[in-house]
């Protein structure tokens, strides 16, 4: 998702791992884009806040977090 525009990575928050995670479960992540902004010191970049989700094979959301992330930005048209 961020492969060729990450810049840096400035900060996890609301880490939560509301069940447990065993030897043998399957797990897949959902990640979902919740704020965006520009960045006050970089024209080139913004700052990007995403959403990860944690699920185990029955659904049952195993870990969260929210994670900030410094972003170069698409070149204008």
């Amino acid at each position: 998702m961020t492969l060729g525009t990450a810049v840096a990575n400035l900060g996890w928050d609301e880490i939560r791992f509301p069940m447990p995670l065993f030897h043998g479960d399957t797990i897949h992540v959902v990640t979902e884009v919740v704020e965006l902004r520009e960045s006050r010191s970089r024209s080139e970049a913004g700052i990007v806040t995403f959403l990860h989700q944690a699920f185990k094979q029955h659904s049952d959301l195993v870990a969260s977090c929210k994670r900030s992330g410094l972003q170069r930005r698409r070149p204008a048209a």
